[in-house]
């Protein structure tokens, strides 16, 4: 590994430096040197703080190890041009972990605390922020789970709120490289489920899928609607987009079960008024996939992953190639990491400096 040094740019008194190798930066844990924690009782949240111990102390009758109850967010931070630094539309993954905390009976937390939770881990570790021109960025993982002392089947007695926060480079090797991807016939989520929550069990669900297509050389499995088994919901952890063929429309598909990406409806809004689009919230039939010409996985971690074909049972289709993101994909990868890094003007509240 090679030594990068970075010297934090709000705190003249502070210069720490981390011995990472940026340009070769995975997408894997990472130990920082502060966290946020705080916790729920009797009625209400304290005010949190940070510390520097990575362990989860909690009691064995816990509600998030036995029943699931938890939900988690991630969200990053990015080192700009003037060394400043931007939180991409935290308040979206506040009001995103809310939506789950009340789907799964937990105390909310509020849109201030989780932003200042944010402000607070990435101020406390700016010196492993990949630097601009990297590729990399700091990626923060707030989670909520039940704690305290509990048996039956009930919300817990207790809650905790943590925030960490790791540097990283691309979620998939290859950065804006093509992947190819295969459906599965496992269901990630229930038609009324927790498809709609980012809650843990929805991703245990996906790990034997997942790690099925990987064995078969696929980058990851696509899940389809549970009802039917004809309509693309997911790929993998990430929300699904394509570009019709004549290069007028941006469709993504709509389900109940689907969790609503923020990057997904950030490109939304990107397509329409950035780059003209009409833009489709609908359904995208497996068998009709040859009326796309660009197809696209999205998400916080991934940002945009190219889909370069799609295998169907015995059936491969591939969209604008196997080794070269499509043209309109390229452009709404380079506005959105533009807005996000800070040279392209953001719209309104969507970019919140630490």
């Amino acid at each position: 590994m090679t030594t990068q040094e970075r010297q934090a740019t709000h705190d003249p008194q502070v210069k720490k430096t981390v011995d990472i190798d940026w340009a070769n930066l995975g997408f894997s844990y990472i130990r920082t040197d502060q966290r946020y924690l705080a916790h729920w009782r009797d009625g209400h949240w304290d005010e949190g703080h940070l510390t520097e111990d990575n362990q989860i102390h909690i009691a064995e009758g816990a509600t998030a190890l036995h029943y699931g109850q938890q939900c988690f967010e991630g969200l990053k931070a990015y080192r700009c041009k003037d060394g400043s630094i931007n939180l991409f539309r935290p308040d979206r993954n506040a009001a995103r972990m809310q939506d789950s905390c009340r789907r799964l009976l937990m105390p909310e937390i509020s849109t201030e605390q989780f932003i200042e939770a944010c402000r607070q881990v990435v101020r406390a570790n700016e010196h492993f922020i990949p630097p601009y021109g990297t590729g990399g960025s700091f990626y923060l993982r707030p989670f909520l789970i039940g704690v305290g002392d509990n048996l039956g089947v009930r919300t817990a007695p207790e809650f905790l709120f943590s925030v960490f926060g790791v540097p990283v480079g691309p979620y998939f090797k290859g950065g804006l490289t093509p992947m190819n991807f295969i459906t599965t016939s496992f269901d990630r989520a229930a038609p009324h489920g927790t498809g709609a929550a980012k809650v843990g069990g929805n991703y245990a669900a996906s790990l034997m899928p997942g790690h099925e297509a990987k064995e078969r050389k696929f980058a990851d499995a696509i899940y389809l609607d549970p009802a039917t088994h004809t309509k693309i919901e997911e790929v993998g952890a990430a929300n699904f987009f394509a570009i019709t063929r004549d290069g007028t429309t941006f469709v993504t598909p709509k389900s109940p079960s689907i969790l609503p990406s923020i990057t997904k409806y950030s490109l939304l809004w990107l397509a329409e008024h950035h780059l003209g689009l009409k833009v489709v919230e609908g359904d995208v039939r497996v068998d009709e996939l040859d009326q796309f010409a660009e197809a696209g996985a999205c998400g916080t971690a991934a940002v945009i992953t190219p889909v370069g074909g799609i295998q169907h049972g015995e059936h491969f289709h591939m969209f604008h190639s196997e080794t070269e993101p499509g043209p309109i994909t390229r452009r709404l990868y380079d506005e959105l990491t533009g807005i996000q890094f800070g040279d392209v003007e953001a719209p309104e509240g969507w970019i919140v400096k630490v």
